[in-house]
C-alpha cells in the first residue's frame, strides 16, 4: 500500500475522520510520515510503522516529549497516541541562524542541568528507531552505559555481521575501561537521538524537538550526537555556548567517538545502509583490539 493511502488509513481507525488527504513527508529513517489536511482543523503530523515494533512505542515516545517540554524544551503538542499512530502538532523547518543554534544551547543545557538524578535509566523501557532502548536503573553510570547503551547491540542480526570477534572483544575492553577514558558525570533527563533531523522549530521561531528515546544518563550522550551528524555550519556557536554554560572542559570533543558508539551499534541493528556507521565503530575501537 502507499505510504499516502496507509497513513490516512490509521488515522481513520483511530477515529479522525475529518483528515481528507496525506501528503508523505521524508526525513526520518525508522517511520512513515506525513502531513495530513483536516476539513474543520489546521493539518496536523503523522507518524506510522508499516509494522509496529510493539504497542507502546508511540505512547512512550508521547511520554518523552511531554517529559522533555516539562523540562524546558519545547516540542509538538502530541493530538493523538495509539499503538498504530501518532498526531501531533505542525512544527516547521529550523532557521539557518547562529541565533537560533545558540538558543537551543541555553535550552539543552537547561534540560540538562536541572534535572540532575541520582540514578541512570528510566521508569519504563521506550524505543531508539525500531529497537527496544533498555532503561533499566542502575546507579553506576559506566555499567549502565556498558550494558545497556553499547553491549546491548550484541547478538543483533546486523551487528554480529558486520563485527568480527575481535571487534567484540575490542567493545568489551572499551566497557571495562569506560571509568578510565571518561569522567564520572551524574545523570540528567537526554533526549536520546538528538541528531540534526530531529530539530525543528515552533511557528514563532523556537527551537523544538521530535523524536525522543528519552533516559536519565550522561548529558554528553546528547552532545556526541549533534556533534557527529554532521551538524551545519551556523551550529559552531551551539557547541561553545553549551560548554560554557556547562563548564565543559576542554576536554570535550576527543570523547565524543566513544560515546556516539551507541548510536552507530544502532543504526548498525537497525539499517542495510549504515551510513559509514560500521567503519566508524571499527576505527574507534582499534585501541582497544590488543589487551595492553
Amino acid at each position: 500500500m502507499e505510504p499516502a493511502a496507509f497513513l490516512l488509513g490509521c488515522l481513520r481507525r483511530a477515529g479522525m475522520g475529518d483528515v481528507v488527504a496525506v501528503e508523505p513527508v521524508t526525513g526520518g529513517l525508522a517511520a512513515l510520515a506525513g502531513l495530513a489536511t483536516r476539513r474543520d482543523a489546521p493539518p496536523v503530523f503523522v507518524k506510522a510503522f508499516a509494522e509496529p515494533p510493539d504497542d507502546d512505542v508511540f505512547t512512550a515516545e508521547a511520554e518523552g516529549l511531554g517529559v522533555l517540554r516539562d523540562g524546558g524544551i519545547a516540542t509538538p503538542e502530541v493530538i493523538l497516541a495509539d499503538r498504530e499512530v501518532l498526531v501531533l502538532s505542525v512544527l516547521r523547518a529550523r532557521p539557518r541562524s547562529e541565533t537560533f543554534w545558540e538558543q537551543f544551547a541555553h535550552a539543552l543545557a537547561r534540560l540538562h542541568t536541572s534535572t540532575v538524578h541520582p540514578r541512570f535509566g528510566w521508569h519504563r523501557d521506550n524505543w531508539l528507531g525500531r529497537r527496544r532502548q533498555v532503561n533499566t536503573w542502575d546507579d553506576d553510570g559506566f555499567a549502565f552505559f556498558a550494558e545497556h547503551r553499547l553491549l546491548r547491540w550484541l547478538g543483533e542480526p546486523r551487528v554480529d555481521a558486520a563485527l568480527d570477534a575481535g571487534d567484540r572483544r575490542a567493545l568489551d575492553r572499551l566497557c571495562q575501561r569506560l571509568p578510565e577514558l571518561l569522567p564520572d558525570r551524574p545523570a540528567c533527563l537526554t533526549h536520546g537521538d538528538l541528531w540534526s533531523q530531529n530539530l525543528l522549530a515552533t511557528p514563532d521561531g523556537r527551537p523544538a524537538l521530535i523524536d525522543p528515546a528519552v533516559s536519565y544518563t550522561w548529558a554528553e550522550v546528547d552532545l556526541a550526537h549533534v556533534w557527529t551528524t554532521s551538524p551545519p555550519p551556523e551550529a559552531q556557536r551551539f557547541f561553545t555556548t553549551y560548554a560554557e554554560l556547562t563548564s565543559l572542559d576542554g576536554g570535550w570533543p576527543a570523547r565524543m567517538p566513544i560515546i556516539q558508539l551507541r548510536q552507530h551499534l544502532a543504526v548498525l541493528a537497525q539499517f542495510d545502509d549504515d551510513w559509514g556507521a560500521a567503519e566508524l565503530i571499527r576505527a574507534t575501537l582499534i585501541p582497544f583490539r590488543t589487551s595492553s
